[in-house]
């Protein structure tokens, strides 16, 4: 198995890339640079980040100190923008005391951003002034008197306690900042950027600042950690590099500030963050097939030294691709490293692998998804000798190309002849193979002809399939296709649908009316498939899952039904703020946010419930 995580290990010739914006941070001379790194999901921006943060060299080059922010772990729990702010603040802190310099000024950095952050609770500047109550450490009194106030219910007993606790908190606290004159919004901005400014110029750094994951978060989020980001930028002494994909950066600040009909505007406000546009480079079929065989050295019993050397002189070779050089089966057989046979047949899966992982517009050459692919081979092989069912792996990777690459009516009409054959072969494949075998030109039927090139050049790939029984692979492949048995027979349609739904939730809307088109009996048996898939859902936030569920239950009320029973059966522990907003319209909903308010979901699952209702 691989994991779905970055890495500083280069394993896609990208270290160049990386030296390069290294290099133009060195270069700015304590300036100030942002630098956006673009592209789209699962390219490797990521680990680009992290390949920077590498080329930068900390351990040599003392001055740079690193803040790495990840908007998306915060949305829910907290504002991202008072986050960012308070991660630099604790960053800059602990940085002065351990090189003990600049420790004052770091510290008065700290209290304004914690001062900000107490205000952006809701208190406002009033009522911390009226009662002599400092900035921090007593939020929830703060809060507490606040509520009181709202409700009514401060009566002079509880404003005298109130004093009270507010001078023995002041006196503990005398130290903190206490604002001697009137606060405005521009003077605290301006006073927390010449704050933080001095703040650098006094421990001696420059603080380089990584964002990453901003393409995964609500506009909402997005567009907070944005407006933090523009607080701190064109600073002395900063670095900016922001890892997203910027149609999705340029989608969240048009849907926040409601700019549909201002194109201009939208372009202009990322564009104005980022001094130095850099997309990650794509990835060609040399690089994928360099890529699929690093992968399954990484994987494989080799020790690190060689698995470092191989990874090495692939990474090398690999940048001279432009004078035609191959990273292929014949170069790592000429590296001179006695490979395990088990590795040399994954080299093999490789050649068979890159071109058309390269070319299938539903791969691309993403790594994230040439990783997945991977994983889900890996996992199926796995179930298939668990539970002892032959399966060859070949058989196993050109069916699952198919299903993750081909057209899902063609897909399902593959799926409906290995079923309806008493021996679970796919016969009406064999001209086409015998066919391009021979180099001539084959007819291909309607669901086939979508993406004829990738037709074609699955059939060359080895082996042939039309003369073996397929059950078994489509067996242990249930996971995401499921082997449709006699008592649950689907018409075509339906499966289609089913494939679709339990393949791709993310466009199941676009298929509404199709699916309204079909007999509820049929509708019912995609439900309990779609429930089997969500039921491996670990947490309920906006699993991709949930758009099938949310359009099924649009068609059916019976099906609606079925939803509200199985989200209300959800351990609430499982449940995270980020579906509230996504179910809040729809009329099954209320009941299950009701339950949810009365079970152990979490604070933050229960305020996005009572401001939901709240709007409506």
């Amino acid at each position: 198995m691989w994991t779905d995580n970055e890495t500083d290990k280069d394993f896609l010739n990208f270290a160049c890339t990386a030296d390069t914006v290294a290099k133009l941070i060195i270069e700015a001379k304590n300036e100030p640079v942002s630098i956006g790194v673009s592209g789209q999901w699962g390219v490797g921006k990521s680990s680009m980040i992290k390949l920077i943060r590498k080329s930068l060299n900390p351990e040599k080059n003392k001055q740079f100190v690193f803040v790495e922010f990840n908007a998306w772990l915060y949305q829910g729990y907290d504002d991202a923008r008072a986050a960012l702010m308070e991660v630099i603040a604790n960053k800059l802190t602990d940085e002065a005391e351990k090189r003990n310099q600049g420790i004052e000024k770091a510290k008065d950095f700290l209290k304004r951003v914690n001062w900000l952050r107490v205000l952006k609770a809701g208190v406002g500047i009033a009522t911390p002034l009226a009662f002599g109550l400092p900035p921090l450490g007593i939020i929830s009194e703060i809060l507490s008197i606040s509520k009181k106030i709202q409700s009514g219910e401060l009566s002079q007993n509880t404003l005298e306690a109130s004093e009270k606790t507010a001078q023995e908190t002041f006196e503990k606290f005398s130290g903190f900042l206490k604002p001697k004159e009137e606060k405005t919004p521009p003077k605290e901005i301006q006073a927390i950027r010449n704050s933080f400014e001095e703040t650098l110029n006094e421990i001696g750094i420059t603080l380089v600042v990584l964002i990453d994951d901003l393409d995964r978060c609500l506009p909402e989020t997005t567009v907070s950690t944005l407006e933090a980001i523009r607080l701190f930028l064109f600073l002395k002494n900063t670095a900016f590099v922001i890892a997203a994909d910027d149609e999705m950066i340029k989608h969240a600040v048009k849907k926040h500030f409601e700019l549909d009909d201002k194109k201009d505007l939208v372009i202009n406000y990322f564009d104005k963050l980022i001094q130095i546009p850099l997309r990650v480079p794509a990835l060609g079929t040399q690089e994928v097939r360099a890529y699929l065989i690093l992968l399954f050295v990484e994987a494989s019993g080799l020790e690190d030294a060689q698995r470092e050397e191989i990874r090495g002189q692939i990474i090398k070779q690999l940048s001279l691709s432009w004078q035609g050089k191959r990273v292929d089966r014949a170069f790592i057989n000429g590296l001179g490293i006695t490979l395990p046979r088990s590795l040399l047949q994954k080299v093999e899966t490789a050649e068979l692998l890159a071109n058309i992982m390269t070319t299938s517009t539903k791969i691309k050459g993403n790594p994230r998804l040439i990783k997945r692919f991977l994983n889900t081979l890996y996992i199926r092989m796995a179930i298939s000798e668990s539970l002892g069912v032959n399966v060859d792996e070949s058989v196993l990777v050109k069916l699952l190309l198919f299903e993750r690459c081909g057209n899902p009516s063609a897909y399902s009409e593959l799926l409906s002849k290995v079923n309806e054959n008493v021996e679970g072969k796919p016969s009406f494949l064999k001209q086409w193979e015998e066919d391009i075998s021979k180099g001539k030109k084959i007819e291909l039927t309607e669901n086939w002809k979508d993406d004829e090139h990738f037709v074609k050049e699955w059939l060359e790939l080895s082996p042939t399939l039309s003369d073996r029984d397929l059950r078994g692979a489509l067996y242990v492949s249930r996971e995401h296709t499921p082997l449709i048995t006699p008592e649950d027979r689907l018409s075509s349609s339906a499966i289609e649908l089913l494939e679709v739904f339990i393949n791709t939730p993310d466009v199941a809307s676009s298929f509404a009316d199709k699916l309204k088109a079909i007999p509820k009996s049929e509708l019912s048996i995609i439900m309990d498939r779609v429930l089997d898939k969500a039921k491996q859902e670990k947490e309920w936030g906006t699993p991709k899952i949930l758009g099938s569920l949310i359009t099924i239950s649009k068609i059916d009320s019976m099906q609606a039904q079925r939803l509200t029973t199985f989200l209300s059966n959800l351990t609430p522990s499982q449940i995270r703020p980020a579906i509230i907003p996504r179910i809040s319209n729809e009329i099954w909903a209320k009941p299950v946010m009701e339950h949810w308010l009365e079970v152990d979901t979490s604070q933050q699952v229960k305020k996005a419930i009572n401001i939901k209702t709240r709007k409506k």
